[in-house]
């Protein structure tokens, strides 16, 4: 079945594992699932904030070379909820989030962080030296050798000295700290490093809890390993400096991601993944370059593994390997690797973002106006059937994720702890409210009792825990979403097992928990008939006449085996709503690119039958389920195979770290 992006609707998904309105907003008021929010006081049974974890402006020197030209001032304004120009270097138009952000983090990348908008400042010093000189006048071989230098990992010494990252890092602290808002909008300090050996993505972004962050952010140019990384953070942290990092775009690492092998090639050992547990907690699991979750060639039994494949190397164009490069399988990869290594390195929680190179936040469908700079600031070049800089034609790229953490509070230490303690989701963009409980003994209407959440954390774990054992059970569940007002419909709540197989291989399986308007499971195959569709692709409208506003349940496992490990997490979906590329076919009377041509790889884009009733030839059709990716104990482990062509010594990091005065001793570099 061909796609018909003349449909394109979003198929809103949310995996689990609030927007700061005044008291009288739409999140103001208690719910079933939010009790105590109401209060305006700190809520030890905790509120749900949702907000950005992966954003760059122009100090970030591949969107600079994109043209944009957003500053961190224009980035923490937009998120909080006011109107800002988008500065490209061919537009200006107006922009304002629909609804504003609870938090925001902004990782410009740390190799050249904040150098590329003085060298065009003529009043700088910077702006002296040839490259800049080049930049001054639009030269595209300026932007060439910029964008070489990050993918080959090779710094300019004159651009890359330590009194200079240090000078442009703390001008980043303190606008940072200018815009942050405690109880309104929280900003965390964070910055991107951007691993990229011969293409493949092994980027992380790494956060602080405090104020002030380190002295200066980590970069590639001083190392690419993932282990060097992790003794910087180590280092930190030692110093009193609380911090952890997220890796991202598994679907583009070529199968390194969450492989079971280490960085340089040999099976991973009982010490990095220690360490790689301990560094990360977290992973992005969708994102505008697409979905980590899952690859329909894993998941065949997945009617909605499809949603928002992004399949080719970054800048490259060429496919990337799919086995481990996907969170659902590392999740249960971890727990094999567990059992003979004594950890688990992919236990980590789930949250979404925007990797937006244009300096704002583009989750909001309706609103979206591209994600890099000038090559997509009108709907001419993102609706054009053309491969740009990302490897891929535009109007493949999603709309942003959306991190949502459950917090007593939003401030800069609470959001933090939230992220780390990894009871957090994330959504592809909607801002679907997700509870999500794991025990042993639940009662069937816990969901529907007025104290549910404070009882299932009293004898259970939320997502992002560990369940302990207990003998002779089968674990129940109770899960609660809410829709967000601003969206669809839900159409259902599903749980998604990943296992051990009695061959002690990756298994999984998808329950239909929790679903709308009274379906039945077909007798025969199991599967639950598709919501329907109200999506209008002539005017890019919808109706809420399908889905419910807000479904719960408590689930047992029936197939629960108690000699097997396994995971749990949610995805809710919502009904169908109109795709980003939609609102800008029907606002330009441009066409949506038809399919790509026969040979090129990932020619399909996101099929599900909750969309082919009203498909079209000669066009593509994608229905985005914004997934509540829920996931309350994660288990993930990756394995890559082959030795990277390039490899730099982890004296890197002593020699780096030794610019700044921080000891280092062999053990902390070793784990």
């Amino acid at each position: 079945m061909g796609l018909d992006k003349s449909l394109l609707s979003k198929l809103s998904i949310t995996l689990a594992l609030g927007i700061a309105l005044p008291a009288s907003g739409i999140w103001a008021a208690d719910s079933a699932g939010e009790p105590g929010r109401s209060s305006g006081k700190a809520n030890p049974l905790k509120n749900v904030y949702f907000g950005e974890q992966h954003l760059h402006t122009s100090n970030s020197p591949d969107a600079f070379a994109a043209g944009s030209r957003q500053s961190w001032d224009d980035t923490f304004r937009y998120g909080r909820g006011e109107e800002v120009t988008l500065h490209t270097i061919t537009t200006h138009d107006k922009i304002k989030r629909g609804t504003p952000y609870d938090f925001m983090a902004i990782t410009d990348h740390a190799e050249y962080f904040g150098v590329m908008p003085r060298m065009i400042d003529t009043n700088d010093p910077l702006s002296k030296g040839d490259l800049a000189k080049r930049l001054q006048k639009n030269d595209p071989t300026a932007v060439g050798d910029i964008l070489h230098d990050i993918l080959t990992s090779t710094g300019r010494p004159d651009l890359i000295s330590p009194k200079l990252l240090e000078s442009n890092w703390q001008n980043y602290v303190k606008i940072a700290n200018k815009y942050n808002d405690p109880g309104k909008f929280t900003t965390l300090i964070a910055f991107e490093w951007t691993s990229i050996p011969n293409g493949r993505n092994m980027h992380r972004n790494v956060f602080f809890r405090n104020d002030t962050g380190p002295r200066a952010p980590y970069s590639s140019f001083n190392s690419i390993q993932p282990e060097d990384l992790w003794t910087y953070l180590e280092v930190q942290r030692n110093a009193g400096i609380e911090t952890f990092a997220i890796p991202h775009n598994g679907n583009v690492s070529d199968g390194w991601m969450y492989s079971p092998n280490k960085f340089l090639g040999g099976p991973m050992d009982a010490a990095y993944a220690a360490r790689q547990a301990a560094n990360e907690p977290l992973t992005e699991i969708i994102q505008t370059k697409g979905q980590s979750d899952t690859h329909p060639a894993m998941s065949p039994n997945d009617e909605f593994a499809e949603f928002e494949m992004f399949p080719n190397l970054i800048n490259i164009g060429q496919p990337s390997q799919i086995k481990y490069g996907y969170i659902r399988q590392g999740l249960v990869e971890g727990m094999i690797l567990e059992d003979s290594l004594g950890s688990n390195p992919f236990n980590m929680g789930i949250v979404s973002g925007a990797d937006s190179h244009s300096g704002y936040s583009n989750n909001e469908e309706w609103n979206f106006h591209g994600s890099h700079g000038a090559l997509e600031d009108t709907p001419q070049k993102r609706l054009n059937p053309v491969s740009d800089a990302a490897g891929d034609m535009p109007s493949r790229l999603g709309s942003a994720g959306t991190t949502a953490v459950w917090a007593e509070e939003n401030t800069r230490t609470a959001i933090f702890d939230g992220m780390k303690s990894k009871e957090t989701y994330g959504t592809s963009g909607t801002l679907i409210r997700l509870r999500f409980f794991g025990g042993w003994d639940f009662a069937e209407d816990l969901v529907s009792d007025k104290d549910f959440v404070k009882k299932a954390y009293q004898s259970g774990v939320p997502m992002g825990g560990d369940l302990p054992k207990a003998a002779g059970k089968a674990p129940t569940f109770a899960v609660w979403a809410s829709k967000d007002p601003e969206s669809g419909n839900l159409d259902r709540v599903q749980i998604i097992k990943g296992f051990i197989n009695k061959w002690g291989r990756t298994d999984e399986k998808v329950y239909d928990v929790a679903w709308s308007d009274n379906r039945k499971l077909d007798s025969k195959t199991g599967k639950l008939p598709p919501v329907g569709n109200t999506v209008d692709v002539k005017t890019a409208k919808y109706t809420n006449d399908i889905g419910d506003s807000q479904l719960s349940a408590v689930w047992t496992d029936p197939d629960f085996d108690p000699k097997q490990k396994a995971v749990y997490y949610v995805r809710v979906l919502e009904i169908p709503t109109p795709r980003w590329s939609t609102y800008d076919s029907v606002r330009s009377g441009l066409p949506i690119p038809d399919g790509i041509p026969a040979d090129y790889p990932g020619a399909r884009l996101v099929i599900t039958d909750l969309v082919h009733a009203n498909a079209k030839t000669g066009g593509q059709q994608v229905s985005k389920h914004d997934r509540a990716f829920l996931a309350w104990s994660c288990f993930i482990c990756p394995e890559k195979s082959g030795v990277q062509d390039v490899r730099k010594s982890s004296v890197a990091i002593e020699t780096y770290l030794s610019h700044f005065d921080v000891v280092v001793s062999r053990d902390q570099c070793t784990g």
